[in-house]
């Protein structure tokens, strides 16, 4: 089974850029921890709208540069944005870092640095996310993506656990400046990297082209607009943890810095379950997509039930696995059903919607949640993931003829296999 789950890590390559993103991952789940930290404790009278706010400008840019973003990531050296990236990006944490060890952090600096970082990362992540394509086959692909996703997730079960500690013994500010150095990792590994060993044969063609193209393209595939459809209910109702879980700990539990880490890190430990178990898997199917987001909303309805703070804790857990098999899922079919020469500008969608739809949605899951508790902010979130699976079983009825006999046997007529395109 080791063999199989990890067989992405037989390539030198992935292997360093393997190493160098668990390191600064951790660095950025701090980071992440300590900033709604200060925003919710620190800067704030305990404001779960100011978190939606941050997350809002931090996520929002996805959005408003999608039409560069990905044309970016399909008509530059995906190694070499991703140098200049992770660059400003531990640059900005340096200087966050400085302003709140100075104790001149305000929160309108959480915001002007949330927004700049929301501009990086948005040029960041479709070249991340199809770089992957390069450092494997596309055999090797999903299994990578899920490789990905373990380790994004297994620092974030170490990171906010850390960085609850670091907040109660030394302050935040230092927690900006350790994720800071944690990007000296990828830029190492991105340094190191056997060029001529890189998969360039499956990169999209370097050729001018209309930056609106891969908006075409997801418009004549109805599997992929179902998929993104699924995608902005999730994404911009659902996956609020921030919000979920400060809002919890705080307001609900009265927990202290080191506790609210804590419950990080249980939402993380099932999503590391969740991108095993793909990394395992052969083959994604996108029946897992239906599965996953009802999953996830019986895991969020549960969650918001729970009377104790371990309850909520292990419930967090399920949520995670759910969430987690879902983006895993989504991740690696959107690229196995796109064409190569497409997948920067299909991705920088996906990825526009996997961050920079949460902005739509987190101020209001805030406003719910200071305004009715935290508690029924998880209850949007549980709707959105039973609307997601409403979606997905409305497409397997129309196009792969899903049909529910008198019995309750269900049958569909087409191939649930993620690498046969519908």
């Amino acid at each position: 089974m080791l063999t199989g789950t990890f067989r992405s890590l037989a390539s030198r390559n992935y292997r360093l850029w393997a190493a160098g993103a668990v390191i600064s991952n951790i660095g950025t789940w701090m980071q992440r921890t300590a900033q709604d930290w200060i925003v919710l404790v620190e800067l704030t009278p305990q404001s779960a709208s100011a978190v939606g706010i941050v997350m809002a400008l931090q996520f929002g840019p996805s959005l408003v540069l999608l039409p560069f973003t990905g044309y970016a990531a399909d008509r530059f050296d995906r190694r070499k944005l991703l140098l200049a990236t992770q660059s400003a990006q531990g640059l900005l944490a340096l200087a966050l870092g400085i302003l709140t060890v100075a104790g001149a952090a305000q929160l309108w600096h959480v915001y002007v640095f949330a927004l700049l970082l929301g501009c990086v990362t948005a040029f960041d992540a479709p070249a991340r996310q199809t770089f992957v394509a390069e450092l494997v086959s596309d055999k090797l692909l999903s299994n990578a993506v899920a490789l990905n996703s373990t380790s994004f997730n297994a620092a974030r079960m170490v990171g906010p656990a850390v960085a609850g500690l670091l907040i109660a013994g030394i302050g935040s500010g230092w927690v900006f400046l350790i994720n800071a150095a944690t990007f000296v990792a990828m830029l190492a590994a991105l340094t190191s990297l056997r060029v001529d060993e890189l998969h360039h044969k499956d990169r999209a063609a370097r050729k001018t082209g209309g930056m609106l193209e891969g908006f075409r393209y997801v418009q004549s595939r109805p599997e992929l607009k179902t998929l993104l459809w699924m995608l902005f209910l999730m994404m911009t109702f659902g996956m609020n943890f921030p919000v979920f879980v400060s809002g919890m700990a705080v307001k609900g539990f009265h927990a202290a810095s080191h506790e609210f880490g804590v419950l990080s890190s249980m939402l993380a430990v099932g999503s590391v379950c969740g991108a095993l178990l793909a990394a395992h898997r052969e083959t994604p199917r996108a029946s897992f997509l239906l599965t996953s987001a009802f999953l996830f909303g019986v895991g969020l309805t549960v969650a918001a039930l729970m009377p104790t703070f371990a309850a909520f804790g292990f419930a967090l857990m399920l949520v995670g696995l759910a969430a987690q098999t879902f983006n895993t899922t989504a991740n690696s079919v959107v690229q196995l059903w796109t064409d190569p020469a497409m997948r920067g500008r299909v991705m920088a969608i996906y990825m526009a919607i996997a961050m920079g739809c949460t902005p739509l949605g987190a101020p209001l899951v805030g406003w719910v949640a200071d305004r009715f508790g935290p508690r029924w902010s998880l209850g949007v979130g549980a709707a959105a993931g039973f609307l997601a699976a409403a979606v997905g079983i409305a497409y397997f009825v129309r196009h792969r003829g899903l049909r529910v006999d008198a019995r309750g046997r269900v049958t569909v007529r087409a191939p649930d296999e993620a690498l046969e395109k519908p």
